[in-house]
């Protein structure tokens, strides 16, 4: 009798020893992203006060390239240089295959489904997106389409003879599997120009 107690005794210990390791990881998750955002944020202070590609810390092979809002209520959010994975963790990013930002042609913007673009799940056509660069400059955009493709059999068309967004999440919003082939694609256009299809 005495031996089954002992077993339950650890059995026990053993459980409080894993659930406050579990507690204190997605501590140090929550940590780790409110520390991130307190660097991007003064990575992007320097770049406005004139420093070029400020790395957040030393190790990041990225940098702030623009800040972006999701419409006028919405917190900006830093968008970093190069749409790798480790990037996507901190903040939506920038890939690098497409245009920059504000110039003319299509620019993609990758982001989480669950965390940073966990918000087009509620974008509608129409909606007021923006662009803010360091040095100041600021641009305007309107949504002009919203579709799930599947990234298997589609792609966006990067050309464009006007600036446009393409900010894709994986979907659906409420999976509980990362990954997957379906896209939340959300187009927009500056805009002072007509929209133009660049889903195909």
């Amino acid at each position: 009798m005495r031996y089954f107690m002992d077993i339950k005794k650890v059995f026990v210990a053993v459980l409080m020893v894993a659930g406050c390791w579990q507690l204190g990881q997605a501590g140090y998750l929550v940590a780790k992203a409110e520390l991130a955002q307190h660097l991007l944020n003064l990575a992007w202070g320097e770049m406005k006060a004139g420093a070029t590609a400020v790395k957040p810390w030393p190790w990041a092979d990225t940098y702030p390239l623009v800040k972006l809002r999701l419409g006028v209520d919405d917190q900006p959010m830093i968008v970093l240089a190069g749409a790798s994975g480790r990037n996507l963790a901190f903040a939506p990013a920038h890939v690098s295959g497409s245009v920059q930002p504000g110039r003319n042609g299509v620019s993609v913007i990758g982001g989480h489904r669950d965390t940073h673009f966990s918000v087009l799940q509620h974008a509608q056509v129409n909606d007021v997106l923006s662009i803010e660069y360091p040095d100041g400059q600021y641009l305007e955009y309107r949504v002009v389409d919203i579709a799930v493709v599947d990234s298997r059999t589609s792609r966006i068309s990067l050309d464009s003879e006007q600036s446009m967004l393409a900010l894709v999440a994986c979907y659906p919003f409420d999976a509980l599997n990362s990954g997957g082939p379906l896209r939340f694609v959300v187009v927009a256009e500056e805009k002072s120009v007509s929209a133009r299809r660049i889903i195909i």
